[in-house]
Formats: structure tokens, sequence, C-alpha cells
């Protein structure tokens, strides 16, 4: 097997499933033993005891798993939230090409940052009365058109579309296109909801964008 830095042969052609093997293969023998610290988001614990997170800081992300033979002797339980410390080892899924840590021990390292600042403009926006049940309004039984904001090109509208379609098949839908990301982000979903608003034929708004953050 090559090196990590190695330049593979430029005139060879390799299969899909052979690639990823040998990328694999290179992660693999290189970050054998690696400790990460980050937040835990999107945990999921299916039947089969594993577990699978991704582990985030304020700019990035990294899908993990722990499979059963590692999670069953945790001494805590892991929460979404959680700011805790990693260890193991770098390895790609071949069947997807997923880069992903696959990860032997797990500990926690205190409240993470980014799920204290969550809590904190809950607990700000609670205190201005923005959540008051007196601010809801009902949904109408019978909606006909609805304003969706949210990326054009995110997977979140393609859900949104095709769920709608099946289950709503007369509804009118109208798409205010905005960034859900980036510095530009909030301004123009406030924008969109204060034109959206000012539509009264619209009977519901609603606004989205994709998991992962």
């Amino acid at each position: 097997m090559p090196d990590l830095f190695d330049k593979l042969p430029s005139e060879k052609i390799y299969a899909v499933s052979e690639l990823n093997r040998l990328v694999r293969g290179l992660l693999e023998n290189k970050f054998t033993d690696v400790q990460i610290e980050g937040e835990i988001a999107n945990l999921s614990k299916p039947a089969s005891g594993h577990l699978y997170f991704s582990l985030k800081d304020d700019s990035a992300q990294l899908r993990c798993a722990m499979f059963r033979n590692r999670s069953f002797g945790l001494r805590y339980k892991p929460q979404s939230g959680d700011q805790v410390i990693a260890r193991g080892k770098i390895s790609l899924y071949e069947a997807r090409g997923d880069y992903q840590f696959i990860i032997d021990t797990l500990q926690p390292a205190g409240a993470g940052a980014l799920q204290q600042a969550f809590d904190a403009l809950k607990e700000k926006l609670l205190v201005e009365g923005l959540f008051d049940q007196s601010r809801k309004k009902a949904l109408p039984s019978m909606a006909k058109k609805i304003a969706v904001i949210t990326s054009p090109s995110g997977a979140a509208i393609r859900d949104i579309l095709q769920v709608l379609g099946r289950r709503f098949p007369l509804l009118e839908v109208v798409i205010y296109p905005v960034p859900v990301q980036g510095t530009q982000s909030a301004p123009a979903i406030c924008e969109a909801l204060e034109r959206a608003d000012q539509q009264v034929d619209i009977d519901i708004i609603l606004l989205s964008r994709g998991g992962g953050s």
C-alpha cells in the first residue's frame, strides 16, 4: 500500500470501490489513534446499539460512529449538545465514500459552547415573551396557499415539495429563495418573512433549512 502522501500513478484508472478501499486503508494506516474535542450533534441511537452523530465546532463538523462493542461500556449517556473528547481512528465508509471517525472511547468535556449559546438565546426570547401562547395563531384547517422560505438549492426544498405534493396536491406553493447560512442569511430571511406576511392570500409561512447543523 502506498504512503498517504505518495503520488498515485496518473495513468491508472480506478474503479470507485477500488479507490474507496485504497483511501480507507491510507486513512486507517495513518490516523490510527486520534483524540478530538467537539460538540455532539444529530445523535442517533438505533436498536442495534451503535451510536451515530457528528462532532462539530463553530466552523466544521465530522461524522462519527461508535459501535455497540464500544458504546456498551459507556459510563454516561451522551446527548446532543454535549462537549466531549473522543478517541479513535479516521476511516472511510466504502459503500458511500463517507469520511468518518470511528470512536473507541468517549468522555464528557463540559457543556457545549454552541448549546450554551442556543440556551441563552432561548432564555432571552422567553423573557421577551415571544413564546407566549397569546402570540400563537391557529393553523387554518384548509390552507390554500403556503409560502416556503428556504434555500432554493438545498435538500430541504426538495423534501418539502415532495411531501406537500403527496399529502396536499391542491396546495399552491410560493417559494421565497434565501441563503440559510452565512452573514447575509439573517437579513435575507427577515426580508422574506416580511414580504410573505404582507401577502393576504398566503395562509401559512414555512421557514426551513436542511439538517447537519
